[in-house]
């Protein structure tokens, strides 16, 4: 009857319990964020602008935009675009490998940003603010629907062994409890510190690991403040039931030879290897039950933004692309083959686009006023294109969408109404969108 009674209360961890927090229904129960930091051009990935061609090195002239300072021309796309799918979604020949899902993604071409600087535009992206402090998407989405397994952290981030503009407060739990914080796995080396025990026998461990909890608890019971000790604990308690099943999920050797090659584990590039290696488990982890995946880009140029080409601009994003594409088209075919897709949310986002002028002839600046996002999967309509830049992709005009309105979609697909998620803080409640996001339903299936 006991052991029945732990298989019990395991299940009702893994989904059960978890399930009736939703609001209503959900469409996904995961998410991965391939997040793409440094601004993707637009004008040369999504949303082709022949226009931009056809007046490639006049002046622009007057613009209302605080990018578009001194003496600026028009600069064309390097790259063809073709028309990919039954959809016939138009992608530049810069991503051959996403191409062909062009029929999965849905894909959002209205973004607008607030500011033109790496730090804060990945702030807003990450936490709905532009300012640190505030939790992280990922914080929220494990904050209102737990972990479907309770041996593997909520939240996961898998980095490079660096960290974007914005610092760690974009993966940062802010004021939600301790638990929700991302955990970060490495692509290199030890992709946990300190998870291998020091005590090789276990019940030695088990046993400083409670006389740590002992104190901690009498520590809280002086204080009179429980839940960051709690916290703490069940932080602890966490890392110990990890130390067996992260090194499993991790090991990529349980995979066929096929799998490997689909992701580009076999590449003689060793960031588009690595790239793919952290593709690949980002599969395994929300296979496992992990709620919220983010897979960031490996470091190219600098610490300023993978993606972003002030100068260089054709051999900086055929660089970019040709590390992350395979390994993003991978994730989704990957997923799709093994029925998972259905249920996990594929984001490809970053902080804005690319101007469509240049003091240059082979660069392009911040533009947070239009740009391109898509998403896949988890109950999204896929072969979509929605919203639109004007003739030049300098604005957005046409359905013109906020991150607070991309957060409240995520949200909605997940079982969560933005309204309703809600933390009290400072004497106040706090959301994610603040009090802004609507959700996109023209992108939902």
């Amino acid at each position: 009857m006991l052991a029945l009674s732990a298989l019990m209360a395991d299940k009702s961890y893994a989904g059960v319990a978890q399930a009736a927090k939703a609001h209503f229904a959900p469409k996904a129960k995961s998410v991965i964020f391939c997040f793409m930091d440094g601004g993707v051009s637009h004008v040369d990935s999504f949303d082709p602008k022949p226009k931009l061609k056809e007046l490639q090195g006049q002046r622009v002239g007057k613009v209302d935009n605080p990018t578009a300072g001194g003496d600026r021309k028009w600069l064309g796309s390097p790259w063809a675009f073709q028309q990919y799918g039954q959809s016939g979604m138009p992608i530049s020949e810069l991503f051959p490998h996403i191409s062909t899902c062009a029929d999965d993604l849905a894909v959002i071409r209205s973004m607008k940003a607030e500011f033109p600087l790496h730090s804060r535009g990945n702030l807003l992206l990450h936490t709905g603010r532009n300012t640190g402090g505030l939790p992280s998407i990922g914080s929220w989405v494990t904050y209102g629907l737990g972990s479907e397994n309770k041996n593997l952290p909520g939240f996961v981030v898998l980095n490079f062994n660096t960290v974007p503009p914005g610092g760690l407060e974009n993966f940062s739990n802010g004021f939600l409890p301790a638990t929700h914080q991302a955990t970060m796995f490495k692509a290199t080396g030890t992709p946990i510190d300190n998870l291998s025990p020091a005590d090789k026998i276990a019940r030695i461990q088990r046993a400083k690991l409670d006389l740590l909890g002992q104190q901690d608890r009498d520590f809280s019971s002086s204080l009179g403040a429980a839940e960051p000790v709690e916290s703490a604990i069940q932080n602890y308690e966490l890392a110990y039931r990890m130390q067996s099943l992260v090194p499993d999920v991790l090991d990529l050797n349980k995979e066929s030879e096929d799998i490997k090659k689909l992701y580009g584990l076999d590449a003689a590039d060793e960031k588009k290897r690595l790239y793919g290696i952290q593709c690949l488990r980002a599969r395994r982890l929300v296979e496992s039950g992990v709620r919220f995946v983010e897979v960031c880009c490996p470091s190219l140029y600098g610490s300023t933004g993978t993606w972003d080409q002030h100068g260089d601009l054709k051999k900086g994003h055929e660089r970019n692309a040709g590390v992350t594409d395979q390994g993003v088209a991978a994730l989704i075919k990957d997923l799709k083959q093994r029925g998972l897709l259905d249920d996990t949310l594929v984001l490809w986002a970053g902080e804005f686009g690319r101007t469509p002028h240049s003091p240059g002839t082979d660069g392009r600046d911040h533009h947070p006023e239009g740009f391109t996002v898509w998403m896949a999967g988890g109950g999204v309509k896929g072969g979509t294109i929605y919203g639109a830049t004007d003739e030049m992709g300098m604005f957005a005009t046409e359905n013109v969408t906020t991150f607070h309105d991309l957060h409240a979609t995520m949200l909605h697909l997940l079982g969560l109404d933005h309204t309703k998620l809600t933390y009290r803080f400072g004497g106040r409640d706090f959301r994610l969108t603040d009090v802004h996001g609507r959700v996109i339903k023209e992108v939902i299936a």
